[in-house]
């Protein structure tokens, strides 16, 4: 790296605002996926100024700059994959304002998501989008991400819940976008950054939606020993005209692999469960609760059960929350997916996983969003066999492909990154990506701002199939 540079950031955050020594920055060479690519040195921020000057300095240099979270990201989109430096949001951490009269918070971008509930539920509040990585990540990556989580299915996903950013631009310029007011005029601007994955500039300050707590909760399990009936469940539920809070199913292997880690009460003989919050006026919660419960019935459930006490529904949902921790205790590493599908579609598609697993001799275990048909198969290898993780990403892709076919999309929140951008054109035209690619350079000309996402390389996941012996192994997000 550039000596002056790095003598520019040191005199700007001091030197334990920059870290640059190899050892150091192994730490910051992946997120949770499994690319990797090493920066050449990270800040630490503590102000809007700071990240002024870090801009500023890095485009005088013509360096690449990308920004990061807490890197529980799932498709490389906090790596540096051109190296560079890494912006490191984790000190600017604080909630600045809380207004409950008008549902709103004001907060850094390193603060923790599940922290922000926290703060606001003296007040009967909650930020709404619930990623399952919620007591590690943060509102920033959930902006740059758009991730969603299990309660997307009537609370929808990070945009639907902020409406304004502050945000440094690659030339250094600060921008205020959006606003408090309940109907704003002109462009949308802050939800055509919130997804844009670092890519149009870094972003200071959010002010997003609170959403007040519900008068009652149902958390239902549905026990079925066929998947198709448990898929065929989630269809019938929406087409009734019942929208859950959440509709959560993992197959039986998965809820094993679960049940042997958190111990959470779901049955070890079963092929599937749904895991299903209602959640309203009390009235409306007792009858939907039922109306949910005589559907899984309909379809095949041996066992509809209701969580007794809120204690209860929180060990239910701890288990579907920590299903990704348990799979990584069977492997060395695992590769998660993020296809979207009709909800029509996913016996079907899950028949398709199955074989794609048999093909390649790899156990997939699925846990997902069954209410919005966001899947999330979890492909279980051994990082040191370089064939291994060569069939592992192929049938990663044959997973996706499947989904295209379906009418679906190749991620549904876990963003596109540096691990789905050769999949792009599988979904997009040359002229859909040549206007998306415009509307990239109206922000970032240059291409400084996390230069080699979203749009198709030369390369893609795990630089075409091969990953260095000494790299980590993807962790839990």
């Amino acid at each position: 790296m550039d000596r002056r540079l790095l003598q520019d950031l040191e005199k700007l955050l001091g030197p334990r605002g920059v870290l640059h020594k190899s050892e150091d920055l192994l730490l910051y060479e992946y997120d949770g996926s499994v690319e990797t690519a090493r920066p050449d040195c990270v800040v630490f921020p503590r102000s809007m100024a700071d990240v002024v000057g870090i801009v500023r300095l890095a485009n005088s240099h013509q360096t690449p700059i990308v920004g990061r979270g807490a890197g529980t990201g799932l498709s490389g989109g906090a790596i540096a994959r051109h190296g560079g430096i890494i912006v490191s949001f984790s000190r600017m951490n604080r909630v600045l304002e809380i207004d409950a009269e008008n549902q709103r918070a004001r907060v850094q971008p390193g603060v923790v998501n599940a922290d922000l509930s926290l703060a606001v539920a003296h007040t009967g509040l909650h930020f709404a989008p619930d990623p399952s990585s919620q007591k590690a990540c943060t509102i920033g990556g959930n902006v740059s991400e758009n991730s969603g989580g299990p309660h997307t299915l009537a609370y929808g996903v990070t945009t639907n819940h902020v409406v304004a950013l502050d945000v440094v631009l690659p030339t250094g310029e600060l921008l205020h976008l959006g606003s408090s007011a309940l109907d704003p005029v002109g462009y949308d601007l802050p939800g055509v950054f919130v997804g844009s994955e670092g890519t149009f500039g870094l972003v200071t300050e959010i002010t997003v939606k609170l959403t007040r707590l519900p008068e009652a909760v149902k958390t239902l399990l549905g026990i079925f020993n066929s998947i198709d009936d448990a898929t065929e469940s989630v269809a019938e539920i929406t087409a009734r005209g019942i929208t859950p809070a959440a509709c959560e199913m993992m197959d039986g292997w998965t809820i094993r692999a679960v049940e042997d880690y958190i111990h959470a009460g779901f049955p070890l003989d079963c092929a599937a469960i749904l895991l299903i919050d209602v959640d309203g006026l009390r009235e409306v919660v007792d009858a939907e609760a039922e109306e949910v419960a005589d559907v899984c019935r309909v379809h095949r459930a041996r066992d509809v059960r209701v969580a007794r006490d809120a204690h209860e529904r929180d060990l239910l949902w701890k288990g579907r929350k920590n299903a990704f921790g348990a799979a990584g205790r069977l492997a060395s590493s695992y590769y998660t997916q993020d296809g979207v599908i009709p909800r029509t579609k996913l016996p079907a598609t899950l028949r398709r996983i199955g074989e794609i697993s048999r093909k390649y001799n790899l156990q997939i275990g699925n846990v997902f969003h069954a209410g919005d048909g966001n899947l999330h198969p979890i492909i279980l290898f051994d990082e040191r066999n370089q064939q291994q993780f060569r069939d592992t990403v192929r049938a990663a892709d044959e997973i996706i492909e499947f989904c295209i076919q379906s009418g679906g999309s190749i991620t549904g929140e876990h963003g596109v990154g540096m691990e789905k951008d050769r999949l792009m054109p599988l979904l997009f035209s040359e002229d859909d990506l040549a206007l998306m690619q415009r509307v990239r350079s109206a922000f970032n000309p240059a291409g400084l701002l996390n230069p080699g996402k979203i749009f198709p390389n030369s390369k893609g996941c795990g630089e075409i199939y091969v990953r260095p012996q000494s790299s980590a192994g993807a962790v839990p997000a």
